[in-house]
């Protein structure tokens, strides 16, 4: 059985360096819709290295990042210890140790497709206050762009472990009916264009829970075939990448 909690050790370094934060809309967003204010207390599940967590926490909300993997858990402690506001909790999406009745909105950022969605929306409903909201996001690619379209059938040649962008979701649209009460939820998009040089490009595909690592058969041809679609897709060593910001949010 794959223990998804350990699909990041040895990356968590590049997921923290490479990976991209969230619109501030985003964030305004999830603020007003939630009616939140800085006593309010925000539930992180799969937090990771902390990016959303950490733009929460400028905000000055109360923030718990829950995180089963020690490598990105470490990684945010790190950085966000010193913040008061901050606690930091080894645990499961599915068995947070959360007490119950207590947070006023659970966040998920690029990490639902490894949960347990069954057992999370309990757990959800056990730790959340009354009528409040889990919100999931991702920063998505935008896969009318070429360049996406190439990396996918790259991933799809080289990674044996790659089953679509953020784990294949983007084909199962139908999970969020399932999850949410009667299948009521708003769906927000922004556009979050990245631009990378050939170092972020890099190391933001050897962030991937799919990408092979440097002790693993065919990663140099990996990184060469990486590098050939930089230089094909580049301008002036800078390539863009164009994003969407997918957010959902409602009750469950």
């Amino acid at each position: 059985m794959v223990n998804h909690s350990e699909r990041f050790t040895g990356k968590a370094d590049a997921y923290s360096r490479y990976r991209p934060s969230y619109p501030n809309e985003y964030i305004d967003y999830l603020l007003s819709a939630n009616l939140l204010k800085e006593a309010s207390s925000v539930a992180d599940i799969g937090s990771g290295t902390g990016i959303l967590s950490k733009q929460l926490l400028g905000r000055g909300l109360q923030v718990i990042g829950v995180e089963p993997n020690d490598d990105m858990r470490s990684l945010a402690e790190h950085e966000l210890n010193q913040i008061p506001r901050f606690t930091s909790i080894n645990a499961t999406a599915e068995d947070t140790g959360l007490s119950t009745n207590t947070i006023d909105l659970v966040t998920v950022a690029q990490a639902f497709h490894w949960f347990n969605t069954e057992r999370f929306k309990g757990e959800c409903q056990r730790i959340l206050k009354n009528d409040a909201n889990v919100a999931l996001v991702w920063n998505s690619k935008d896969l009318s762009s070429p360049i996406y379209l190439e990396m996918q059938e790259l991933f799809h040649q080289m990674c044996p472990s790659f089953k679509g962008f953020s784990g294949g979701i983007e084909e199962s649209p139908q999970i969020y009916d399932k999850f949410f009460n009667k299948g009521k939820f708003e769906f927000r998009s922004y556009i979050n264009e990245w631009i990378l040089d050939y170092e972020s490009f890099i190391g933001r595909n050897l962030s991937s829970s799919y990408s092979l690592q440097q002790t693993e058969k065919g990663y140099g041809q990996f990184i060469t075939a990486l590098s050939d679609l930089f230089e094909k897709y580049s301008t002036n060593g800078e390539i863009r990448l164009p994003k969407i910001t997918k957010s959902y949010l409602g009750k469950v």
